[in-house]
């Protein structure tokens, strides 16, 4: 009896050790853990915040100058990825890289900023004169006229060489940022045909207008210089400078901006030897315009042409031939346009291709 007793007591003194190591045990590996985790946690944090400080030091500074300006009139993406698009089912052979139209910029946003305060002034035609500013997809400054706001006359076509057309809602666009640099979006008549969102401060607060660029504005502190019609809506009786800003839209569905549909027109004095072309009424900036051999497996990038301003060199070797061609437009938003057209057709002098004529 005596034994048993003692076994018993042996027994549960030696459950009552186990229980108070698994105890010791259950309480102190969890709390070393969670130290040391901690510890971890604190330091990786440490480290995250120097590598973020050291990144945000190092990064590139916001849109420059320059930025702007290929934002409007961006530097075309890699052309590759037109080549199946844009090279004629018919042929067999690739086309060279050469021969292939960049892509236009679809994603450009149509609206840079909101409206910042009423946009109510007082003496608002007297704006002091100043170096516009680009932004993202636009500038501000100085908005003026060259127009009559009695008359409206439309366009003359201006430095895009459109000639007189029946656009009432139209502009020029500034050719520098500051005097003689060359950095406006004008970059030699790449900006003709577009549509530029202009609003400015008033009486009244902000009014806007839509207008198609035909002119090119060289003028110091000139940003942009509305037409007659445009610059009444905005401006009423007071003409003057105001300030405003301003933003790149595509043309389609907005009015007043279209003095007929969109066509290919060849400059007086082509021939067999020698022929250039310009979009009229396109329905963005034009981009880039190719020749496809539908006939042939020849393939051409057409080059903009130095010193007349908004028009594109045909290669003799298309003008010499009946060969059917296609003929692709591409523009700085929206779809293509395509002409399928004889090569012929473009050495004809003061010739009019409408786009709804030549396609298919």
């Amino acid at each position: 009896m005596k034994r048993s007793f003692a076994v018993s007591c042996a027994c549960a003194f030696f459950v009552m050790a186990l229980t108070a190591c698994g105890d010791d045990s259950s309480t102190q590996v969890p709390d070393t853990l969670s130290s040391e985790s901690s510890q971890v946690s604190s330091s990786s944090m440490e480290q995250y915040s120097a590598d973020a400080q050291e990144s945000g030091s190092s990064e590139a500074p916001g849109t420059s100058s320059s930025e702007g300006v290929s934002s409007s009139g961006e530097s075309p993406a890699s052309s590759s990825d037109v080549a199946s698009s844009s090279s004629p089912e018919s042929s067999d052979t690739p086309v060279s890289s050469s021969a292939i139209v960049p892509e236009s910029s679809s994603a450009v946003p149509e609206s840079s900023s909101e409206d910042e305060g009423d946009g109510k002034c007082t003496d608002c035609d007297s704006y002091t004169a100043a170096d516009p500013e680009l932004t993202e997809n636009g500038g501000k400054g100085s908005v003026t006229t060259y127009g009559s706001i009695t008359e409206k006359e439309t366009s003359l076509g201006g430095a895009c060489n459109y000639g007189q057309t029946n656009i009432q809602y139209y502009a020029a666009i500034h050719v520098n940022v500051s005097p003689g640099d060359d950095k406006g979006p004008w970059q030699g008549g790449a900006a003709c045909g577009g549509c530029v969102r202009v609003k400015a401060k008033t009486p009244d607060g902000w009014k806007r207008v839509t207008v198609r660029i035909t002119d090119r504005c060289p003028d110091a502190n000139c940003g942009v210089d509305l037409g007659g019609a445009p610059a009444a809506d905005i401006m009423g009786n007071t003409v003057g400078r105001y300030y405003g800003e301003w933003e790149f839209v595509s043309c389609e569905g907005v009015e007043g901006v279209w003095g007929d549909s969109t066509s290919l027109w060849v400059k007086e004095g082509a021939s067999t030897f020698w022929s250039i072309i310009q979009v009229r009424n396109p329905k963005d900036m034009v981009k880039a315009i190719a020749i496809f051999g539908i006939d042939t497996r020849d393939a051409y990038n057409l080059e903009m042409v130095v010193g007349t301003e908004n028009f594109w060199t045909v290669p003799e070797n298309v003008l010499r031939t009946d060969n059917r061609y296609r003929v692709v437009v591409k523009y700085r938003t929206g779809e293509d346009d395509e002409w399928r057209i004889k090569g012929s057709d473009l050495a004809v002098p003061e010739a009019n291709l409408y786009l709804y004529e030549h396609r298919e």
